[in-house]
């Protein structure tokens, strides 16, 4: 049996100015050439990046929580401590 799995990407960049980016999307490959090509405004002028970190989940809600964390003071320590 085969399952059709769809996947849900939370990732962080580090942009230019050695700030971080957290985001998520469905397909990871076509987001990161959205942030290279300067078509995701919140980053366009802080090329080059680097990404540092990535992970995949099978659930949407899932990969939303994980991003909103990021986000926050506690989730930044996380970031610092275990994931960069």
């Amino acid at each position: 049996m085969v399952y059709n799995l769809l996947v849900y990407y939370v990732y962080i960049l580090q942009l230019k100015d050695k700030s971080y980016y957290h985001g998520s999307a469905a397909d990871l490959k076509a987001r990161i050439k959205a942030h290279q090509g300067g078509i995701v405004e919140s980053t366009k002028n802080l090329r080059p990046f680097k990404l540092i970190f990535y992970a995949a989940f099978v659930s949407k809600a899932v990969a939303m929580r994980f991003e909103k964390y990021l986000k926050t003071t506690s989730g930044w320590a996380f970031r610092n401590k275990r994931l960069i």
